[in-house]
């Protein structure tokens, strides 16, 4: 039985250390969805945190709009309406 491996971020590329895709990627974000199901503000905090650093980490390499969408956009709450 194959052992789960966390879809965690190599820095600094920011890339998953498992699947290789820009981190967060699909696994990683239903982790924290799951970790932080109980405060969203929490995990947007979380996240703001790490795209700072990936900002650091990646500047020159891709532009800020675009961290925002990786790091946040996906995590905002979506409007029930």
């Amino acid at each position: 039985m194959p052992r789960y491996r966390p879809h965690v971020a190599a820095r600094p590329s920011w890339r998953c250390r498992v699947c290789g895709a820009a981190w967060p990627c699909s696994p990683a974000r239903l982790a924290l969805l799951g970790e932080y199901r109980e405060n969203r503000t929490a995990l947007l905090i979380y996240l703001a945190t790490l795209m700072h650093e990936a900002a650091i980490d990646l500047t020159g390499q891709c532009p800020p709009e675009r961290l925002t969408d990786r790091f946040l956009t996906w995590a905002r709450v979506r409007d029930q309406s």
